[in-house]
Parts: structure tokens; sequence; C-alpha cells
């Protein structure tokens, strides 16, 4: 009896091991939704960004939950689109540096852990690194974040950011006259896909 309980016990751990799959590479799909809201002295004022990549990992736990292990996001500058046309778009891509720094970019730096697969939504703070032109400073988000099913991660919120913080010398336009604040707040609403 002794010998049996000795041979069972590697086949049981083996068969514990694949009994839980590896970690899945996530891709950004192209449903998303990214945004910059600013004021400025004369009136409010909102961007685009219309080109967005990104991927992540998820490794499932013994208990049917997921933990978001890595997660990063690109921001192409010069597809970010004013509101208030071409002046403001050219004076943003000047203010980001966007020649030498032609991306926005989040990286998670701290796992995201037991997300369960339902509908609904959990809302967490997630830690990360946000590089803007050039200087990558660390941010806390609160996003809400939803597994519907296993092949799709969904992550919303937006962030609070000062352009000051990141070297960048907030714009301007019709020549001086409007004015934009220092504070901007990015808006995210993003679905990621098992590949």
């Amino acid at each position: 009896m002794k010998l049996l309980k000795k041979l069972c016990l590697p086949v049981v751990s083996i068969a514990c091991i694949f009994a839980v799959p590896a970690s899945s590479t996530y891709t950004l799909s192209k449903d998303y939704t990214v945004t910059i809201h600013g004021t400025s002295n004369l009136h409010a004022w909102d961007e685009k960004v219309n080109t967005v990549s990104g991927d992540g990992t998820v490794n499932p736990n013994s208990d049917g939950s997921y933990n978001v292990t890595a997660i990063r996001i690109k921001m192409e500058v010069h597809s970010i689109k004013s509101d208030m046309g071409s002046i403001m778009n050219n004076n943003t891509y000047k203010a980001l540096k966007a020649d030498d720094y032609p991306q926005i970019i989040f990286a998670l730096v701290a796992p995201v852990e037991s997300i369960q697969v339902k509908a609904g939504e959990k809302t967490v703070m997630v830690k990360g690194n946000l590089t803007i032109a050039g200087v990558t400073r660390p941010v806390n988000v609160q996003v809400k974040i939803a597994m519907p099913e296993q092949r799709t991660l969904l992550f919303e919120g937006s962030q609070a950011i000062k352009m000051t913080d990141y070297g960048i010398k907030p714009p301007t336009a019709l020549l001086g006259t409007l004015k934009t604040g220092n504070e901007i707040t990015i808006n995210f609403k993003t679905s990621f896909i098992l590949k």
C-alpha cells in the first residue's frame, strides 16, 4: 500500500501541473477608445488617440481565476487629433516632442490578481510606469477590469496628469491667445483578446 502511494504521488503532481494551462498572450483589439481631455483659458478641449497597440500576459490560477502579469500599451503621438484642428495638433506634437519620442507608453509594474471569468467588473488600483516625451514616471490608475469570458479582457479608466511633470510645456494656439491648462486627463476603454 505504501508503495502504491509513493507511485501515485508523482502521477498526481504531474496531473495537477497539466490541469492549469500555461500563461497566455492577449493582444489589444481594434475596439478601443483613448482620449485626452484638457482645459484652456478660453474653453475645454479634447483630443483622440487614433492609433494604439498593446499586449499582455495572463496566468491562470488553480481556483479558476486569472492574474494579469504584464500589460504594455503604446499610443502613437502623431495619431493624436484635436477637436480644435491642425494648429492645435501641430502644437501638441511639438510639445510632446513627437519626432524624438513618437510613442506614449504605459507598462504594468505589479500584477493584477484574482480576476474571475464572469459578467460584471472589478475596480482595482493598477500600478504602472507612464512614459511621455521621453520621461517615465510611476502612476497608480484606478481601473475597471472585466473578463466576461476567457478570451476577452476589458480595461476602462482615466488618469489625470500634469504635463510639467513630464517636462512638457503646455501648448498654446492662436498666437498665444489660447493657453492650455497644465493638467490633462487620459481616458481609456480597451479590449484585449487571446491570441
